[in-house]
């Protein structure tokens, strides 16, 4: 058998979030839900990227994407923000940090 081609070895190629980044990112999903912003989620864990994708309704494409690439944490930063027009809106390596683009929205949403 090789070992190449076995289950485990698959899933550690693939980057996923880690349950704090999930609490940080779920967290700020249901203050959204909440002012009835948003209404869904996704989650895809590929082999360079985890992402996050965040929908309006369920059969639209999504609002926001927050992605996590590994591989960019020495440069631009792992986590980005991009929204539906593909735009970056905001990266870095601290997630928190990251996430208060879309704080923005919801404290607009509340007004």
């Amino acid at each position: 058998m090789n070992v190449h081609s076995s289950p485990t070895f698959q899933a550690a190629q693939q980057v996923a979030f880690h349950r704090t980044e999930l609490g940080l990112i779920l967290g700020l999903y249901g203050r959204m839900v909440a002012a009835g912003e948003w209404r869904d989620y996704g989650i895809s864990n590929l082999r360079d990227v985890a992402v996050f994708s965040i929908f309006r309704r369920t059969a639209e494409n999504p609002l926001y994407r927050i992605e996590k690439r590994p591989k960019l944490r020495m440069r631009q930063g792992q986590y980005a923000v991009i929204g539906m027009d593909g735009q970056i809106l905001k990266r870095g390596n601290d997630l928190r940090q990251v996430l208060r683009v879309l704080e923005r929205k919801l404290i607009r949403a509340v007004k």
